[in-house]
């Protein structure tokens, strides 16, 4: 969720979350339903695309 709560704030799409941190779009989709789990290497780039600190990406 803080995914997506991040990515929407950032007023970005899914698209282009997904080519910024690298990773297929129905990937970061599966991610942001709860249904995929991110290997940390994603986590990283996913916190990097989106500007944050890792930790925040697991704040509540």
């Amino acid at each position: 969720m803080n995914v997506r709560r991040l990515r929407v704030e950032r007023v970005l799409t899914q698209e282009q979350l997904a080519h910024d941190a690298e990773i297929d779009v129905t990937y970061l989709r599966g991610i942001e339903a709860g249904r995929r789990n991110p290997s940390v290497s994603v986590v990283g780039r996913l916190a990097a695309a989106l500007g944050c600190e890792i930790v925040t990406l697991f704040g509540h």
